[in-house]
């Protein structure tokens, strides 16, 4: 278990350190002002009162706020009013706002964080409330009590005491990187800067709930915000006792470090909830509901979790029940720390440098509990060493009897508590360190529970609170310090680096080879880079230019910030010109990036034809920002040029690799709007990295389902052997209610019925389709065939040769069988598989010439019989190379 010391050569007498570190020393002054009180017979809560000259004050204030303003990587987001500061780290790319600071200027603040470098987590655009409504903001107390109210801000100013005091917040993905380098959870990378402590003013949630009078049953308080997600208003609960508990200190605040609430932050009102995750301090407040249950959010129910560590993101994905248990719901946070001195990559010199280095951090626990010890191992656990803690929220204890500080009174004296992160530090000698490989720390509360040695995985990545490692290496005459990972994609970390080795992370050596252990070194291939330009096309394109190029006339569009003239390949794109002329007078980057192969990427170059000036692409961008936003209902769902989004609703099982996924569309009545036989694209983003992944699908739904979607879908799973489907695994693994995108129709072929086909938009009349398929490849040959069938005056007839391993692979075989059942003359319907089981009657065997001598026959002189293939690459090979053989021409084969 290890030994502990306090030895003289790692310590020395810390009487005369100061709190670390403390750049507000000069808000100190009593000359300064700052927030005091809040105007209400103004009407603004903008008017503060300066503090008298004579009142000093025992404890920190803030350090003076940035004025900062819209950044440019904004304007073109939903949060084009928000302004904010630069150093911040986005952890989900643009948009949504989610960021932490860098560890080191987030410490060097002090134990106050200004709203410049306080962490934001934001599931969506920042709603946009105006100075002047700030007053006027409304919110309701509802649900399980006697007297039902609706308050506004100006009520809870006029009508209840205020208070300040200081609170941590911390997101419940603090330190995930680490779990993601791991094995990748289902949320993005923050690094060990996903806390922040500030000054709150506002009215105590138990003072308004008391007034409302909660009735007998009551258990929980629900909380909604004003933010608008695809999954509905963002919305949390916790226990009723915790929030009418003045030592649990839950707040309605409206000011933070004696500034109105900034957007980012919930203005003009949030909740704030002391010692449990971010997560429950629901912003921009307008509902407070008092209910017997758990809240029935969707973001309550699938957020903020920590699953059992069995339970994979596929597993996940199916196991509503288990979302839905409340003991694996978040609400206290657990005891955790990190080092931040030294930093990731500082470097310490052992010839000119400092004899003794100070290790400096900062630790915290939930519920109100205290961080008693600070332990730091050079060894690796065998001993221990004890820090020294320093506790600036304890200053506020020592505040005088109806003392203010921002219009709120400051009474901590009472309160045990403890709602705020705490610091620790250790001074050790340099030739210490240089004998040592790591440096681990780990910190106990006053519960005795203690950070774990190693990780405990999950699915979301949440909690995360192992002992904090910074590994030590000996670079010539220096000492380099490397921290576990660092934030969202950037590089670097000894994590990554072990991995990248083949080293294994959850050996319990922190990824260091044992004894028994193979080497397994990971090499990776670099990446093939793909030029796509022509060093000859320098032409600037405008705006305006590219907008007379945006249908099916000469139709332009960008990559990359070049563009491309997609006319010579009109007739000879795969998916028809359809799929380019969706694409006209657009910047398509991403989805083009993401769904195209190498050698699509190298023919480039023969369509580029200059590139976009940087004005213009930022026009295109907030234009496509406003289509983005528009709200209005459309009868008919699918759009070419932009991407709708359908929650998903339910999941069908078909076999074990195989199921439906059926989504709800805007409103019952709208249309899908999809073609017989064309597809759509279905988008999904990367929980960890923010890449689109992006994938063409051909739905089952009927041409006259309304309100509805059915895409079927088989899962391909990660085998040791070899990577699986990252779309499917990705969308397998999404919870009952979450959104996806679709955008389309496309592809080149359309069935108009009774014979009718259009391919690449020109006509052409079949008596006789010869349908190939296998596996899930049968989607489009479905749709087309069940039109066929569906119509008794369609003369049509139809062949279908379904190519499969096993019985269970053969999917939609009872609708198959029904249609065929509807005219056996129209339809002969053929199964074979290559390895049946010993029950199987049909035909055996691989998809051979023989057969399509058999079934397919010869080409018919008219060339009126049109042959429809989809399945796998392989199979779609050897079906042109048997067909072509026989006789049959390239134009009369179609591969979906």
């Amino acid at each position: 278990m290890g030994t502990f010391t306090t030895t003289p050569a790692l310590t020395r007498d810390f009487t005369n350190l100061r709190l670390p570190p403390s750049p507000a020393e000069s808000e100190r002054d009593p000359k300064d002002s700052h927030p005091d009180d809040v105007s209400v017979a103004s009407g603004s809560i903008y008017s503060i009162d300066e503090l008298a000259e004579d009142t000093p004050r025992l404890y920190s204030l803030p350090p003076k706020s940035r004025v900062n303003k819209v950044l440019a990587e904004d304007l073109k987001t939903p949060d084009s009013h928000v302004e904010r500061d630069p150093r911040l780290i986005r952890l989900t790319g643009i948009h949504p706002f989610n960021v932490e600071a860098p560890l080191s200027d987030l410490y060097d603040e002090g134990f106050l964080t200004t709203k410049d470098l306080h962490y934001v987590r934001n599931h969506g655009p920042v709603p946009k409330v105006e100075d002047s409504n700030v007053m006027d903001w409304e919110f309701t107390v509802e649900g399980m009590v006697k007297h039902p109210v609706k308050l506004t801000l100006r009520d809870l100013l006029r009508d209840y005491e205020q208070q300040t005091y200081p609170i941590t917040l911390v997101c419940a993905g603090n330190r995930r990187k680490e779990q993601n380098v791991v094995r990748k959870t289902k949320g993005f990378s923050w690094g060990a800067a996903g806390l922040s402590t500030a000054l709150w003013t506002g009215v105590s949630l138990g003072d308004i709930l008391m007034r409302a009078v909660p009735r007998r049953g009551a258990r929980f308080v629900c909380f909604e915000g004003a933010d608008k997600l695809p999954n509905g208003y963002y919305g949390t609960s916790i226990k009723l006792n915790w929030a009418v508990d003045p030592n649990r200190g839950v707040l309605v605040a409206h000011k933070m470090n004696g500034e109105p609430l900034h957007p980012d932050h919930g203005k003009p009102l949030r909740i704030v909830i002391p010692g449990q995750i971010g997560g429950r301090s629901v912003k921009w407040l307008t509902r407070i509901i008092v209910t017997p249950e758990p809240s029935d959010n969707w973001y309550h129910i699938y957020d903020n979790r920590v699953l059992p560590t069995m339970i994979d993101p596929e597993a996940s994905a199916n196991l509503p029940e288990v979302w839905k248990d409340e003991r694996y719901a978040i609400y206290d946070l657990n005891t955790n720390s990190a080092t931040v001195y030294p930093a990731h990559d500082e470097t310490l010199s052992l010839i000119d440098g400092p004899e003794l280095y100070r290790l400096r951090g900062y630790a915290y626990a939930g519920g109100g509990k205290r961080v008693t010890r600070m332990e730091v191992t050079f060894d690796k656990g065998t001993t221990w060493t004890l820090a020294r803690m320093i506790y600036p929220e304890d200053e506020y204890r020592l505040a005088p009897e109806d003392e203010t500080l921002y219009g709120g009174k400051v009474d901590l004296s009472w309160r045990e508590a403890c709602f705020c992160w705490c610091f620790w530090e250790l001074e050790v000698s340099v030739a210490e360190l240089e004998k040592t490989e790591d440096i681990m720390i780990r910190a106990m509360d006053d519960s005795m529970m203690v950070q774990p040695r190693d990780m405990y995985w999950s699915v979301l990545g949440m909690m995360n609170n192992p002992w904090y490692r910074v590994v030590i290496h000996k670079e010539g005459h220096a000492l380099r310090f490397e921290h576990p990972t660092q934030p969202a994609l950037m590089p670097g970390g000894w994590m990554e680096r072990v991995k990248k080795a083949g080293g294994n992370l959850t050996n319990g050596y922190w990824g260091q080879k044992v004894s028994d252990e193979e080497d397994a070194v990971v090499i990776e291939a670099p990446a093939r880079e793909i030029k796509m330009t022509n060093d000859t096309a320098q032409r600037k394109i405008s705006a305006e230019e590219l907008g007379k190029h945006d249908g099916a006339e000469e139709p332009w569009f960008i990559v990359n910030g070049q563009v491309y003239d997609g006319t010579k390949f009109l007739e000879g794109h795969p998916g028809g010109a359809a799929s380019i002329i969706g694409a006209a007078g657009q910047d398509i980057s991403e989805e083009f990036l993401a769904i195209h192969s190498e050698n699509a990427k190298a023919m480039m170059p023969d369509y580029h034809i200059g590139m976009m000036d940087q004005a213009s692409l930022a026009l295109l961008s907030e234009a496509a920002d406003a289509e983005s936003e528009e709200t209005s209902p459309r009868p008919i769902f699918l759009q070419p040029k932009a991407w709708s989004k359908a929650i998903l609703s339910a999941k069908k099982v078909l076999s074990l690799d195989t199921k439906v996924f059926s989504f709800t569309l805007d409103h019952p009545g709208q249309a899908v709007g999809l073609p017989i036989g064309q597809h759509l694209m279905i988008r999904l983003r990367d929980p960890v990295t923010r890449e689109a992944v992006i994938r063409a699908y051909t739905p089952i739904s009927e041409v006259t389902d309304r309100g509805v979607l059915h895409v079927l879908i088989k899962i391909y799973c990660d085998t040791p052997s070899q990577k699986g489907g990252k779309m499917t695994q990705a969308i397998d693994s999404l919870p009952i209610g979450h959104f996806v995108e679709f955008k389309g129709p496309v592809g080149k072929f359309e069935y108009l019925g009774r014979g009718r086909c259009t391919i690449g938009g020109k006509e052409r009349q079949v008596r006789r389709f010869v349908m190939v398929c296998g596996g899930s490849g049968i989607t489009p040959i479905f749709q087309v065939l069940r039109a066929v069938m569906r119509d008794a005056s369609d003369p049509t007839a139809c062949t279908v040769l379904d190519g499969n391993r096993t019985q269970q692979d053969i999917l939609c075989k009872t609708e198959l069988d029904a249609l065929a059942a509807l005219d056996r003359d129209k339809c002969e319907l053929v199964y074979t598989l290559s390895k049946p089981d010993p029950g199987w009657t049909g035909r055996t065997g691989r998809m051979d010439p023989a057969l399509y001598e058999t079934k397919v026959g010869a080409p018919p002189s008219e060339g009126d019989t049109l042959v429809l293939i989809c399945g796998p690459e392989s199979m779609e090979a050897n079906v042109r190379g048997i067909l072509l053989g026989m006789g049959w021409k390239e134009d009369d084969l179609l591969f979906f």
